[in-house]
Order: C-alpha cells, then structure tokens, then sequence
C-alpha cells in the first residue's frame, strides 16, 4: 500500500538504534518522544471512522462525471438535452454554465473544469450530471453526445518542443539550465546513461469522494478529504463566482495521501451541481476515474555523463532532464526544480552542468506525488555510480563514501548544506549491517523463489545482489514559497484542545500535536479539533510542513499558554516562570519550595493563545540555476538486497536495511511506520508500478492493471540506525522522514538487480527482460 497509516504486513522490523537514546533508556508515555498510538486508531479499525464516501444529507442527489475517451480531440458539438430528459435527472452542467472562472490550477491556473473546445487527455471532464440515483446519473452522463474531431495526440515529450501548441500557454512549462563550476573540466574517467522513469500512480487506498451542500446565503460547503483545504476553497470560489467567505471546505477523514490526494477536478463540479440544484450532491469516484482524473509522477528521461578521476572523486556531472508534465502544469515546474537541483545527489561535485525541462503532452497529467523530481534523478545518478564503480573496479559503497556530501559542503545551486548531512554515517551504518542468510536450496524452500510458490522459476538460476543507494529530499515549500502556519491551543477544565487546520493524511500530525502539548503544559487529554476553512490557513499537507511549520506553531502557542499558567505562582513566589517546570500534571520550582497540579494552577480559568511559525525565506533559482531555494534537506541509505531468477527476469526483494537522518525521533513507533510505508512505496516503484499509456490512452485503469505491492510483495525492512542530530532551524529539530526512503529505495532495488545481473538495469519500473542475465560467452 502507498498509504503511510497502513504499512505491509509483511515487514518485519527491526528495532532502530538513534543516537537519541540508549538501548536500556526507557521511553516517556506521553509527550514527545512517547511511542503515543493515533487517536483514530481504533475508529479506524473498527470501521467507524467517517469517510467522505460514507457521508449522507437529506434530499442527496447523486453525480457522475463523463470523461473524454481521447487523448486529444477538438470538440465540435455537445448534447445534454437526451441526458437532461432522463427521469431523475436534476441537472447537467458544461463549461457554458460555470459562472465563474473556467480554470483552476493549485500552482498554474492553465486546467478546464469542463473541457470547452479541446480535449487534452484522456479522461478529461466534459460534464458533470446530478440525479436521484447513482445509477442514474451514470446513464445520464453516457447519454450526453459529444461529437469530436480527433487529433493526433503528442505523447513522446521529446516532440513536444516542435509539436504545435497544445496549450495556450505553450508545450515548454519550464526549463532550468544549471550551471555551476568549469564547463571545459573534464575527469580522467567518463561514463554515459540514458534512464527512463515510469508513471507511479498515489493509488490512494480510499476511494476519492466528497459532498456539496448549498448555504442559505448562496454559498456552498464542500466536505472532502482535502489535504490544503484553503487553496481548494479559494480555486473553488473563483469557479462559482463567490467571495471565498461563501464557500467553506470541511476536512472528512483522509485514508491516506502520498500526493495531492483530492483532486479540485472532483470538487468543483460537485458544487456547482449543489449550486444548480439547490440540494446537497455526492459524488464517489470509481477506481477507473481516480486513475482519469487525478495526477501522477512525471515520467522522465534523463541522460547523464559523470567524469571523475582515477580514484573515484567525482569531477564533473553533465546532465540532461526531460519531465512529461502530460496535458497541465500543476506541480511541475516545483518538480523540475527539485530534478535539477538533486541531479547530482549526495555527493560533493565540484562541476556541474543540468538542463532540466517540463514539457505539456497529451498524455495523463503529472503532479505531486511523494518525492517528485529528486526519485528520478536518484535512480538516475545512483545508476551512475554503478556504472563508475564498475569502470574503476571498487565497491560500490567505497566509491560512494569517497563523495559522500557533509555539512558546510555546497549543492550545485550554490546553496550552502548548513543543516546536518551525515551522509557518510548513514552509508556505513547500512553497508555494516549483517546481510540475511542465503536461502537453501531445497523444494521445502521453493516460496523463496522470485515467482513464488507457484512460480515457474528453478533454484539454480536464482542469483543474489546487493545494491546500495543515497538519497535526498528537500523540506517545507521551495524557491521563495511562503510556509506559514497558525494554530490555537486552548485549556479549560484540565482538557486542551488544539485548533490547526494542517490535514491528518497519516503523517501524524494530530498525533504529534498532541504530545507537543503534553510536553509542554502536562495535560495528558488533549484534543485536536476537525478542519475546515474557517480555521486560519495552515497549508498544503506536503515535504513534512506540519511536522515543521504547524508543529512549531502549535509548540508557540503552547508556549504561551504555559506562560499564562506560570505567571500568576511566579509572581506569587517572587520568581522567574523560567524557574518553574511542568512535569507529569505537576508544577514545581526548582528549589522545592513550590509544587502544586496544573488543575489547581488553572483554578477553573480558561486559558488561550494563538501562535504563528513561519521558517526563514528562500529565493528562487536564478538564470543559471543558483539559489538559496531550500529550507532544510533530509538524507537516507539503503541497501537492498534482492533473488533474481536470471532466466525468466523475476525479482523478489529480500531485505532492505535503512539508515535514515531524522533530526529528532518524536514519535518512534509512527517514525517506523512511515519509513517502512516509505520504503514499501519505492518498491513498487521500482518493480511493478507503472500506469501504462498507448498513444496517450491509460491501459487497464484499475488495480488488476496497475500492480500495487502488496503483504507478500513486501520484504523485511530493517531499520538499523536513526541518526538524531537535531536541525537547529526546525522546531524539536525534526525532519521530514516518508518521503526520502520512497526517493532511495528504487534506486537501491535497481542496484541489487545490476549486482546479481550484470544488466545495466537503466528503467524503471523494472521489466523482466532488464533483469536477464546476459549469456557468458
């Protein structure tokens, strides 16, 4: 699953050693630090945890949405009328009827809500329909009649620089030149790659779903599993033609988002139909639509010529990027930013030269899904070092150590690494890590084959490889985004509750805010309200932000709250509230002569703050590429250890050690979960993942086509070093930990393949016949 609340059961784990704490130390039970379980764990479990598709209102109408069957077609004609005439039908909507602006877009307003004159890819949105039933409005909308020119459709992103304009906007989204060091540079040893990186879908696990129901004033709720409720608020009104106070948007339980996980496609027809009608409207998307309709990894290619010299230190890093955004821009020009930057991983390069481009194809549009951009440069440059260990006759890992990036080191943009790296330790700590046993070769062990139980394969032409990769991934927004966030905490009656509108999508938020405040007020009930967007902003549920920005507010407001509390026995006793601790639901002073309980501290009185966290401004890349554009970057090792059946191409992941660069462990149960949920999606990236695509028409839009790794697919996943060395920018010091492993797991199962095969193994995901050993002469 690509969920991180839900990881594979058959992992198996290994017990983290941090620096943090000693094998013997007892963990806290509550406050930070403290193994605390979610709060919605057992609702979760028990099924009764409110889903968007399971919400009702009263008069429901139900919708339905007709999607384009073309990639790219010119609209001649539509007619609704035989659709409108359906009994139960309450309304149909096109583009002629949206009031206000035709297009949205999170970070490029460039996307139809209702394609008007031009289809652009498959399972584009032509209209939406509202009926009494959902088997109606599914009727309805196949009787709508379209009549179309079709259009050859540009699907090869390397022809789309020539292709005529499929956009008004223009083919090119964005293209960065980086240049940094010595063109003329050349290293003693050069070698060459071309990698292709496949369409990895978020596969979210719970169907995309959302309601809309109509305000007295004119206004519209929306009730959807958004994880940046504000910005859909705002893309929404600017749709309906409403002031943003009309329009609200209510958080229903997210069941896990690795990427933006509800689509602004799905909401903005709901509300106009609630608009229309009068009547709240559902919609709950099926598997086949989430894959239409929603975004996914940008495909890539990428070529690389690494120098370096003869003992393996790197020299010089040439590199050309290609991402196929597909038919709109969304998330695209921050993925080719991060593409760029990390093109070079981390390593110390002294030269580098990157040109990165984000193109608009007619193929299924790409947008944010976990660690967009650095995941294909790294299977890229890791693929690179392979190449370069193999050339020079050394280890891997030995190659890799020698150019292993560490603080105070620069990026090729110039910028300065000045938060910890322990690239090198991280490296280590992996590559000393026992490798598993080899299996026997006997029939009782035949599971352990690549094909299964029921495989085809034979025992001897099973091959074992071990391959190492490095990855990284930036933190918070990038290239002057502004990260802010605002949270409340309020005490009354020795329960606090936490007001923030940053989005529970698994990553542990409510959770964590939770034992923030425990920390810090010695409140053991703490609450974390809904979200909604009459909630001051807190932004979109991405690159570890509420961990940082919306933790850190609700750790200031606390803080206030906390000073309130202290202020009044301070000034009581004639001493500094710095002189006072909370601890266990006590306050005492440090002399003793003070101890009384928070309950009797309060006496009764309700205390409140609300609190901001905004971390220090970035800039965008310049002309060349340079530029202060992060504000913090995590690092990761693994080593992968994989069976491959050379004959017939099959892969089975054994194991996969992890060392990963945390800053502070805050949560050490969930810490596991995400990292082994993490790395549990970079498999499936690497091995089956890969939403196909002829001539820009999805293939197979559902999860029999589309290959999700499942319990069995998952390996034992060791986690044997988590490096706490707190980042001093970031409050607690912690660091975004999903999405690096899902970056470095790919690249590092694509190493093994190329140890137990010889194959240069240079696309992912990997197809069997990359993994067939090549006949020895």
């Amino acid at each position: 699953m690509t969920s991180d609340a839900a990881t594979a059961t058959g992992t198996t784990r290994t017990t983290p050693q941090s620096e943090g704490a000693g094998p013997d130390q007892e963990l806290p039970t509550h406050g930070l630090g403290a193994s605390l379980p979610p709060a919605d764990a057992r609702a979760k479990t028990e099924g009764t945890f409110p889903y968007a598709a399971d919400l009702w209102a009263e008069g429901l109408l139900w919708a339905a949405l007709l999607r384009s069957p073309h990639p790219h077609a010119r609209i001649l004609s539509i007619d609704t009328s035989a659709a409108a005439a359906m009994p139960g039908v309450r309304a149909v909507v096109t583009h002629e009827d949206i009031p206000g602006d035709s297009a949205y877009g999170r970070r490029v307003v460039d996307r139809p809500v209702f394609a008007a004159d031009l289809v652009r890819h498959h399972g584009e949105a032509i209209a939406a329909v509202a009926a009494d039933h959902p088997d109606t409005a599914r009727l309805a909308a196949a009787a709508i009649t379209v009549e179309y020119e079709v259009l050859e459709p540009v699907t090869d992103p390397e022809k789309a620089f020539a292709a005529e304009p499929l956009h008004p906007d223009g083919n090119l989204i964005r293209h960065i030149p980086l240049r940094y060091g010595d063109p003329d540079t050349v290293g003693e040893v050069i070698v060459e790659g071309l990698y292709r990186i496949g369409r990895q879908d978020p596969a979210p696990i719970g169907a995309e779903a959302g309601l809309a129901v109509p305000r007295p004033d004119g206004g519209v709720e929306l009730y959807t599993a958004s994880t940046d409720p504000h910005t859909d608020r705002d893309l929404a009104a600017a749709c309906f033609g409403l002031d943003q106070d009309r329009v609200k948007v209510v958080v229903t339980g997210v069941p896990g988002a690795t990427g933006d996980r509800e689509d602004p496609g799905f909401q903005i027809p709901l509300g106009l139909l609630a608009l229309r009608t009068g009547c709240p409207v559902k919609l709950a998307a099926t598997r086949e639509e989430s894959f239409l309709g929603h975004t996914h990894r940008h495909p890539t290619l990428l070529r690389y010529r690494h120098h370096a010299d003869t003992e393996g230190r790197l020299v010089k890093v040439e590199a050309q990027i290609l991402l196929d955004a597909g038919a709109y821009a969304d998330a695209s020009s921050e993925s080719l930013a991060a593409a760029v930057a990390f093109a070079c991983g981390p390593y110390v390069v002294p030269h580098a030269f990157i040109e990165g481009w984000a193109v608009r194809t007619n193929n299924p549009p790409s947008g944010h899904v976990r660690g967009e951009g650095a995941m294909q440069v790294c299977a890229a440059y890791e693929g690179q070092m392979d190449k370069l260990a193999a050339k020079l006759g050394m280890d891997p890992a030995e190659l890799r150590l020698r150019n292993a990036l560490s603080t105070g080191d620069l990026l090729p943009t110039g910028q300065t690494v000045t938060c910890p790296a322990p690239v090198a330790e991280l490296l280590h700590a992996v590559r000393d890590f026992p490798l598993p046993t080899l299996p026997k070769d006997s029939p009782e062990d035949d599971w352990l084959l690549p094909g299964g139980p029921e495989g085809a394969g034979e025992p001897g032409a099973v091959r074992r490889g071990v391959g190492y990769a490095l990855g990284m991934v930036h933190m918070l927004g990038a290239e002057g985004a502004d990260e802010v966030s605002t949270a409340t905490v309020r005490v009354h009656d020795g329960v606090a509750t936490v007001i923030c509108a940053a989005v529970e999508t698994g990553q542990g938020f409510t959770t964590l805010a939770r034992q923030i405040v425990q920390e810090t007020l010695g409140i053991e009930e703490v609450h974390v309200a809904a979200v909604d967007t009459d909630q001051p902003p807190a932004g979109p549920a991405t690159h570890g932000r509420h961990t940082w920005v919306s933790g850190g507010a609700v750790e200031r407001a606390a803080k206030m709250v906390r000073t309130q509390l202290l202020q009044p026995l301070a000034h009581k006793f004639g001493m500094s509230t710095e002189l006072l601790q909370i601890a266990d639901g006590k306050i005492t002073s440090y002399d003793g002569v003070l101890s009384t309980t928070v309950t009797e501290a309060m006496d009764g009185k309700e205390l409140w703050a609300t609190a901001q966290c905004r971390p220090h401004p970035t800039e965008p890349l310049d002309e060349s590429g340079q530029g202060d554009a992060f504000v913090g970057l995590a690092f990761c090792a693994v080593r992968a250890v994989v069976d491959v059946d050379i004959e017939l191409g099959s892969v089975r992941v054994v194991e996969m050690a992890v060392a990963q660069d945390v800053g502070r462990v805050l949560n050490p149960s969930q810490l596991a979960i995400r990292i082994e949920a993490g790395v549990t999606q970079g498999i499936g990236a690497a091995l089956t993942e890969n939403l196909r695509t002829a001539r820009g028409l999805i293939r197979h839009p559902d999860l029999t086509g589309y290959a999700l790794p499942t319990s069995l697919d998952a390996p034992d996943i060791r986690i044997v070093k988590l490096v706490e060395e707190r980042d001093v920018v970031a409050p607690f010091g912690a660091k975004a930990a999903s999405a690096v492993p899902v970056v470095t797991s790919p690249a590092a199962v694509a190493a093994a393949v190329r140890a137990a095969t010889g194959r240069p193994v240079n696309r992912l995901p990997i197809r069997p016949q990359s993994a067939v050993a090549t006949p020895k002469s």
